[in-house]
């Protein structure tokens, strides 16, 4: 098929040069595996033959000329690639296979030129679309290309002599560091205990039901990285607006109750709120509220927000109110599913933590201990696999709950327990933290020393 009158990129000579290579030599095929598939060639019969390549790989049977056609004659295809005629011409003026990771480099060229092809071709026909979103053709259009881009983007092997090499170097750093964390900190002495600080590449999730405090202390890890640790942050928030969530810190760092701030009633906190906004003007706090944002549009602003200010932490808030990628019949777990995973490569991807909120369903509720615990993440997808870390907020006083002593919850306690830690322990016995809904504020309970 051609484009505008004009072949596709493709080169059979080399395809075919790849394919007898394989039938001469059957252990070249490891040279090409992790970057070839039967997709990736143009020719009909050379996908075929590719496929029934890899089916004899799998099975761990030999790779030749002869066990090719016995495979292709019990699916059938043997006629339509051209018979055993064509599969022994394929051998013919290859001496060796030394050069096939070349020529296949090159088969996969040719593969991308005719995928980004195919992804223009159908940008330009829905752009011509009035009834499509123009906003949904640009995040369609950016996911295609993604995709397209990660089949050449794969990283390679690394040797573990170079890696020792290098965490040594790291060590040695750290040993002559002041700082006793490994990554960002929290600002909150109990909590960088348990995690060694927000380190680069993982996935933390803080889950919790409604009214427990997340957005708050979301914010609160936001503010303390950007203000006491010159940490540029990203904050994407799907369920609060941008004015919303800078009301919450000004009456954070002011300590001015929140409902005045919204109803301007400040006129003897005016100077202080003055005061106190100038003082974290200036801080790298970077609050995209988009709402209903997707994971490739999501990614995409992040990469851009790495390279442009060099963030070094991602908060979500909230994670199912983001929505993904969905198979043409899947259901809302797949598509929460294909969000974690998401996330996570995000985080790998830029080397920072990525902190995600998520909202647990009323399961827990129905237990006479109403905590949360990993089991009730089960029906939000693969969260709980992808993530680093998870945590759950819990106020005891939201349920009237009692204290062991059998006195009230304080309404100030809210207790974080960390169900998961890939990279450390696990808290046997929650962390307690003020909380002063008031003012959108947390911190350490007072009897806690500071690092």
């Amino acid at each position: 098929m051609t484009e505008y009158g004009k072949i596709p990129p493709q080169a059979i000579d080399l395809e075919a040069s790849v394919l007898g290579s394989v039938l001469l030599e059957s252990d070249s095929l490891i040279r090409i595996s992790d970057f070839i598939t039967p997709e990736t060639f143009y020719k009909p019969q050379h996908k075929t033959i590719f496929h029934a390549v890899q089916l004899l790989y799998s099975r761990n049977e030999s790779i030749d000329v002869l066990t090719i056609i016995e495979q292709l004659r019990k699916t059938g295809e043997l006629d339509a690639i051209g018979g055993a005629f064509y599969l022994t011409s394929l051998t013919n003026g290859i001496s060796s296979s030394a050069n096939i990771e070349h020529h296949a480099r090159i088969i996969q060229e040719k593969f991308i030129q005719r995928e980004l092809i195919t992804v223009g071709t159908e940008i330009t026909r829905d752009a011509y679309n009035d009834q499509i979103d123009v906003f949904d053709l640009m995040e369609r259009a950016e996911s295609m290309i993604y995709k397209t881009s990660e089949q050449i983007t794969r990283k390679d092997f690394e040797s573990l002599s170079g890696l020792i090499i290098d965490e040594m170097r790291d060590l040695q750093t750290r040993m002559k560091s002041e700082a006793r964390l490994l990554g960002i900190p929290s600002g909150f002495t109990t909590i960088d205990r348990v995690t060694n600080g927000w380190q680069g590449s993982n996935l933390i999730i803080i889950a919790a039901r409604p009214s427990m405090g997340k957005t708050a202390l979301a914010l609160n890890f936001a503010r303390n990285a950007a203000v006491d640790f010159n940490t540029p942050v990203a904050f994407f928030s799907l369920e609060m607006s941008a004015k919303q969530l800078t009301q919450r810190i000004i009456s954070c760092e002011s300590r001015v109750n929140y409902s005045q701030i919204q109803s301007g009633n400040v006129q003897n906190e005016y100077e202080l709120i003055c005061r106190k906004s100038g003082e974290i003007s200036n801080s790298k706090i970077f609050i995209d509220d988009t709402s209903s944002i997707g994971i490739f549009e999501l990614r995409s602003k992040a990469r851009k927000m790495k390279m442009k200010h060099g963030i070094g932490i991602v908060v979500v808030d909230y994670l199912q109110l983001m929505h993904g990628e969905k198979e043409k019949n899947g259901n809302r777990e797949q598509e929460i599913s294909s969000i974690s995973r998401g996330l996570k490569a995000l985080a790998k991807d830029l080397g920072i933590p990525v902190i995600a909120l998520s909202q647990l369903s009323r399961s827990c509720e129905s237990r006479a201990d109403k905590r949360p615990i990993l089991s009730d993440l089960r029906e939000s997808g693969s969260i709980e696999q992808d993530a680093d870390i998870v945590g759950f907020l819990y106020r005891g006083a939201y349920y009237k709950d009692r204290l062991p002593d059998g006195s009230e919850y304080p309404p100030s306690l809210v207790e974080l327990n960390f169900a998961k830690n890939r990279n450390g322990a696990i808290t046997l016995e929650p962390i307690t933290l003020n909380f002063s809904a008031n003012i959108q504020r947390f911190s350490d309970q007072p009897d806690e020393d500071v690092f």
